[in-house]
């Protein structure tokens, strides 16, 4: 019984086997010796089947696809011109009247697509400054996925993205605020 555990094998897991009736063989990585392998049910034998034959290029086509139906609607329905009676389409906006975190981003992105930079900073400065770093990532995690692309890393670290957010935190709660300046934030 020498460096052997009592209770199974010699990291100390049992074996939930008699003694001499585990089954031999290879485990798959990740399984002690001498537990049962699970079977994989039918849908996840159909996901792996399908992950096996999906093409590289479809994650990102479909990302694509997302992103020119957003900007699609942004350009079709025009966030800028509503009408003063109608309701906002932010559920935060209209219940508690104030702006949530991303309000503005719809307006900032409409203004974006036409060119007009400063009346996006207007409406979402954060978003605006943001957009050529969300872009940017993007276009490197789909030249990767989709044609194995090596474009250079843009170091983004925990500090960085921690900063990022207590930014968008503080402009949340100062663009609230009723006094002056401060109103100048409100959209």
């Amino acid at each position: 019984m020498h460096g052997e555990h009592p209770n199974g094998d010699p990291d100390g897991h049992p074996s939930g086997w008699p003694a001499g009736a585990a089954p031999q063989g290879d485990w798959p990585a990740g399984y002690p010796a001498g537990y049962p392998v699970a079977e994989s049910d039918r849908l996840t034998r159909f996901v792996q089947r399908a992950h096996a034959r999906t093409p590289r290029w479809v994650v990102p086509l479909a990302a694509v696809g997302c992103v020119a139906a957003g900007i699609g609607y942004t350009l079709l329905s025009d966030p800028t011109r509503s009408a003063p009676d109608a309701l906002p389409t932010c559920l935060l906006k209209l219940t508690t009247g104030l702006d949530c975190p991303g309000c503005g981003g719809t307006r900032a992105l409409w203004y974006v697509l036409h060119a007009d930079l400063p009346a996006a900073a207007r409406h979402h400065f954060l978003f605006v400054f943001a957009l050529p770093f969300l872009a940017y990532l993007f276009v490197a995690w789909a030249g990767r996925q989709a044609f194995g692309w090596r474009l250079p890393e843009l170091r983004i670290g925990p500090k960085l993205v921690g900063g990022f957010l207590a930014a968008w935190l503080a402009f949340s709660v100062v663009r609230n605020l009723p006094w002056p300046p401060f109103t100048a934030l409100y959209v």
